[in-house]
């Protein structure tokens, strides 16, 4: 029970730029946080799962937008699979506005 307001300090923090090491599908990607993996889910968006229509375009883009990029992220809250739902940026690029810009969401 200790651990649990430390994890939330760590989780809703502000966000330093870290790299972008997976791209798991069109809204989850993963950060290298302090040698660390973070997956994280872009808030706010309903995009389509990898065997949906437009699944495969739609995880094409994040990593356009990501892959291998330093990003930044503003935790809002945790889900049922243990992923941050945070607003992400990389490159100053608001990766969740821009994925339904562009119709990937």
């Amino acid at each position: 029970m200790k651990l649990l307001p430390l994890l939330f300090a760590f989780v809703f923090a502000p966000s330093f730029a870290h790299k972008v090491i997976g791209i798991a599908d069109s809204d989850t990607l993963t950060l290298l946080v302090d040698h660390q993996t973070l997956k994280i889910r872009l808030a706010n968006i309903d995009a389509p799962e990898k065997r949906q229509t437009f699944g495969q375009k739609s995880k094409e883009s994040l990593s356009e937008l990501c892959w291998g990029k330093d990003a930044q992220y503003e935790a809002q809250s945790i889900d049922r699979y243990k992923r941050t739902v945070a607003i992400v940026t990389c490159r100053g690029a608001g990766v969740n506005r821009e994925q339904v810009r562009r119709g990937m969401a």
